[in-house]
């Protein structure tokens, strides 16, 4: 069959061929084919992969819950030792009426351990979040161990008490030292409610 003979206007198309109609017809279907797959089959595609990157997803999260699930026990123990712990902390702060009787345990402590106060001044509470901090600015005057009985006797008060700031310097010929510090003694927030019984298990001095 010779192309070059055959009329292409397409009005006279039904006398094309029938290989020529069936080629153009193929071409056409092609055509269709290429363009519903363009519209709708790479959306299909699209839209294939993100399901499956949610489900890689979906399997990661499955994954780290199992294994939380399968510490549960673990972590709720160390929940426990942990609420164990802050109410231990807890009782072991002092009251706002207890402070007072706190600040002079301090000072005898020093008083005890052969100290001199040359300052003894408590500052301004600050509030934490279930605890108050009150820092009291101190300097003493006294031998080496002397110090040291005084740091060692803060350490075994029943109360949490903190020293910060530490500085020692001679004074004199007599083998004296100052120490200047800030000691800090922690109590219960005003705006802190504690669990039900742990005032009533608060230590005893």
């Amino acid at each position: 069959m010779n192309l070059s003979e055959i009329n292409w206007d397409f009005n006279t198309a039904g006398n094309w061929p029938s290989t020529v109609k069936l080629s153009i017809f193929g071409l056409i279907g092609l055509i269709v084919i290429a363009i519903g797959f363009y519209y709708d089959t790479l959306d299909e595609l699209s839209s294939l992969d993100h399901e499956k990157q949610k489900e890689l997803s979906l399997k990661n999260e499955f994954k780290d819950k199992q294994k939380m699930a399968i510490n549960l026990h673990d972590y709720q123990e160390q929940l426990t030792q942990i609420e164990a712990s802050l109410n231990e902390m807890i009782r072991q702060l002092p009251s706002e009426e207890e402070v007072a009787s706190l600040l002079v345990d301090i000072s005898q402590t020093g008083l005890a351990s052969g100290l001199k106060f040359k300052l003894f001044k408590p500052d301004a509470s600050i509030d934490k979040d279930f605890y108050s901090e009150l820092p009291i600015s101190i300097q003493v005057l006294g031998h080496y161990e002397e110090l040291g009985m005084f740091i060692s006797g803060l350490a075994s008060l029943p109360r949490i008490v903190t020293i910060h700031n530490i500085n020692i310097s001679p004074e004199g010929k007599e083998g004296n030292l100052v120490m200047s510090a800030v000691i800090k003694i922690y109590n219960e927030s005003t705006h802190f409610i504690p669990k039900a019984g742990t005032r009533k298990k608060r230590l005893k001095k």
